[in-house]
């Protein structure tokens, strides 16, 4: 028999939900820790004082009990550990693990037994199902029936609302009602909260960002009472999981934390995490609402009744005190500026990511914490709009990818350093020791700028050709009187295709295969898209200054009223990066949100429409008008004598090239206009025109036949 029994995928049960974990059983103590939150409990072994083995729904389970009235439940174990477990128990502990029938009978007739912290309802002295008293919300009596209500997990596809007992009258003590003293029992034992007493201390006014809002912290016993203009909230110790105390990056404030388990609501709103930001310079003198004497007995020594010093050190050590947790610092991770967390963004929202000795931690919103034994891996991504920055990717076992983007590529030897120290596995590792580059951050472990690109070749090819294309079209319509010479065109081919430009020359001297081969790669080039006339370029409206001005977009409008609450969101924010945070949030913004933006947009749309009728009707912009017109009129007689002057150098082209195998497009567009011209004309001097032409064509037969055609 070794020291220690280990037992995976132990499943306990929290509010209705099934939550696994691990199991371990050593001669000093029992350790269960919860895979999902990561909390730990620990049961010495000198407590122990009652264990019992069951036939649960998940198989068999252990119940186990302490001599200071707490009981624990674990299931998922086969049917084959309750021989080695019995005798570890017997070595080891000295308690006998008893075997425990479940009364199956499905009787509603029993008998109500409190036990410690649970509700045992027992038929025939066999248990038939216990209900955990902490778990009771609120207790309700009547006439002879007492109703329990229950709190609610999210993590639960059904919950369990209430649970009605029937208590019949009691027939020996009339003098004590039994609903009363049923009702008792449950509330000494269940979570309600009720504010008896005096608070401890009160912290008024603390800037919370989450739940966002200014609140008085009044500390009680057993719970933390936030009071609000429009919220209060209630928060027992026992549902607090971790502390971080975290300073800002500008060194003049600090984030302290609270991660609750389950969340407190608001609405349809779950916070996870309570945060409270404060500065270093404010100082606090407190005294605590206790004795001396009793403030030495409960916090032994943790605390005293006159304190003073920053008040984000007093508010984090009584919480320390009270909820009995350490307090979780940054470790030695620092930073490119010294600082010891990142700045980044995540989802919509920029902040601050803290690397930790056991995980990270993002503030503000929304926070994020995840530990290393969660972790799958992690991954380094090249920023998606610059090179400036890259991405921090987490992936955890249960499937869930977190993305930090907007990260500065200083940090990135940091950032990689530090996990890698952490063993934490890294996807993109083999690329990054490969390149050799450690702790640059100029390449990152996913980049693919030295690598070959086919598309961005693909892409620097097609411009090549339409640059090359564009120069060519110009060549022919620049009005030189040049005739089309394939011997010559052959030449700019040959540098063009081949790889040197002696391979032209030689070509010329071959035999007539090579010219057949020639032939095709010039009619191969020549295929040029014709080149388009260009448009006159158009004239800007000249802007009326007595006009009504543009109404503004639905965004625009959304980002004049948030602007503010931007900046103070995030201090010390620039222009720009107001810019790029507005973009990211209107996007974030749902259809209902951006529908009422859009509606005061069409109304100030609306507005506009009316006020610029009622200018033009007064008369306003007509000089603008006429302005706009003659440079109209102006622009089109200029395009008319270019017209002009290009079909003379069109003709003169005609006249020296007279080969009857080629024919140019000018020549036709010269008949078009000519045409198109005679038209304006009168009926007597069309006709003369004509006689003209068919002397023209008797004289140059070739034009004559391009004619007919």
């Amino acid at each position: 028999m070794g020291d220690t029994l280990e037992f995976n995928e132990i499943y306990q049960e929290v509010k209705g939900s099934w939550n696994d974990g691990r199991l371990r059983f050593s001669k000093q103590n029992v350790v269960y820790k919860n895979n999902k939150t990561g909390k730990v409990d620990s049961i010495p072994a000198g407590e122990l004082s009652l264990a019992q083995w069951r036939r649960v729904c998940l198989g068999h389970g252990i119940k186990l009990g302490t001599s200071t009235g707490h009981v624990y439940k674990y299931d998922g174990f086969r049917d084959t550990d309750l021989e080695k477990i019995s005798e570890f128990f017997k070595a080891n502990y000295k308690v006998e693990l008893a075997e425990k029938d479940m009364c199956v009978k499905g009787w509603n007739w029993g008998t109500a037994k409190f036990s410690g912290p649970l509700l045992s309802f027992d038929i025939n002295d066999n248990s038939a199902f216990e209900i955990p008293l902490s778990n009771v919300s609120q207790c309700a009596t009547g006439k002879n029936e007492v109703t329990l209500e229950f709190h609610q997990n999210d993590d639960t596809e059904v919950s369990l609302m209430e649970v009605r007992f029937y208590v019949p009258p009691s027939q020996t003590d009339e003098r004590q009602d039994p609903v009363e003293a049923f009702a008792q029992n449950v509330l000494s034992k269940a979570d309600v909260i009720q504010a008896t007493g005096d608070a401890v201390c009160i912290f008024k006014e603390l800037q919370c960002l989450t739940p966002r809002g200014r609140y008085d912290i009044r500390i009680y016993p057993t719970f933390l009472h936030l009071h609000g203009k429009t919220f209060d909230y209630k928060i027992p110790y026992t549902t607090v999981l971790r502390l971080f105390l975290l300073p800002h990056k500008d060194q003049r404030q600090m984030f302290f934390v609270i991660s609750l388990d389950p969340p407190i609501k608001q609405g349809q709103t779950r916070y996870h995490f309570l945060i409270l930001l404060f500065s270093k310079e404010e100082d606090i003198s407190l005294t605590l609402n206790m004795s001396e004497e009793d403030v030495e007995r409960r916090f032994e020594g943790k605390l005293s009744k006159n304190m003073s010093g920053s008040l984000y050190e007093m508010v984090s050590r009584v919480m320390k005190a009270l909820v009995n947790r350490k307090i979780t610092v940054p470790g030695n991770f620092q930073g490119h500026s010294g600082a010891q967390c990142i700045t980044c963004s995540y989802k919509a929202s920029s902040g601050l990511l803290y690397p930790l000795e056991r995980g990270f931690i993002y503030v503000h919103k929304p926070p994020v914490h995840l530990r290393f034994e969660e972790i799958s891996c992690v991954n380094f991504a090249r920023g998606t709009t610059t090179t400036r920055s890259f991405d921090f990717e987490i992936e955890t076992k249960q499937g869930n990818q977190y993305t930090f983007s907007s990260i500065e590529r200083e940090e990135y030897g940091k950032l990689f350093d530090f996990v890698n120290a952490k063993k934490l596995n890294i996807k993109n590792r083999g690329f990054k020791e490969k390149k050799g580059m450690k702790g640059n951050a100029v390449d990152y472990s996913d980049s693919d700028e030295d690598q070959h690109d086919a598309y961005l070749e693909r892409m620097k090819a097609e411009g090549k050709i339409r640059e090359e294309g564009n120069d060519s079209d110009e060549s022919d319509g620049s009005g030189s009187d040049e005739s089309f010479n394939p011997g010559e065109e052959d030449d700019e081919i040959a540098e063009e295709y081949d790889s040197n430009a002696s391979a032209s020359e030689s070509s010329e001297e071959g035999d007539s295969d090579d010219e057949g081969a020639k032939k095709k790669k010039v009619k191969k080039a020549k295929v040029v898209k014709e080149r388009k006339e260009r448009k006159p370029r158009k004239e800007k409206k000249p802007k009326d200054s007595g006009g009504p001005k543009r109404p503004m977009s639905a965004y625009m409008l959304w980002l004049n009223s948030s602007r503010e609450r931007i900046k103070a969101e995030n201090p010390g924010i620039s222009v720009t990066e107001i810019s790029k945070k507005a973009g990211e949030m209107w996007r974030q913004l749902g259809k209902d949100e951006k529908e009422e933006w859009e509606t005061k947009a069409g109304e100030a749309k609306r507005q506009y429409d009316k006020a610029k009728k009622e200018y033009k009707e007064s008369g306003g912009g007509s000089s603008s008008t006429a302005k706009k017109e003659g440079k109209k009129s102006g622009g089109k007689k200029d395009e008319k004598k270019r017209k002009s002057a290009g079909g003379d150098k069109d003709r003169d082209r005609e006249r020296v090239g007279g080969n009857d195998s080629f024919k140019s497009r000018e020549f036709i567009e010269t008949s078009e206009d000519s045409s198109s011209d005679s038209d304006h004309k009168s009926k007597a001097k069309r006709k003369k025109d004509s006689d003209e032409e068919e002397e023209q064509a008797a004289s140059t037969p070739s034009s004559s036949a391009e004619e007919s055609d």
